[in-house]
């Protein structure tokens, strides 16, 4: 799922990750391979955030980690399927 700015900046209050820029020269490679979406790195690889219920009335989202860091220098990427993470972000508050 692609974010909006006020979006990313709730889910970077919530989570210790890096977005990717949309004018990083890597982009056009994730969109290919993992779709339109808004990519965070994180100590653990490479994230994205994925619709989840609703809590509370508030929009949330859950944190899918599409690829783990290969080596120690945290460098180069690993890609596997999809693992949901235990954690759900607070995309926008009930109206």
């Amino acid at each position: 799922m692609r974010l909006t700015s006020e979006q990313v900046e709730r889910t970077l209050s919530q989570i210790d990750a890096q977005p990717i820029p949309e004018d990083h020269p890597a982009m056009a490679r994730l969109s290919e391979v993992f779709g339109d979406h808004t990519f965070f790195l994180d100590g653990n690889g490479l994230n994205v955030v994925e619709p989840a219920e609703p809590t509370d009335g508030a929009e949330t989202g859950q944190v899918v980690k599409l690829a783990g860091w290969s080596d120690e220098k945290l460098t180069q990427l690993a890609p596997h399927p999809p693992e949901p993470t235990e954690v759900v972000v607070v995309l926008g508050t009930a109206h």
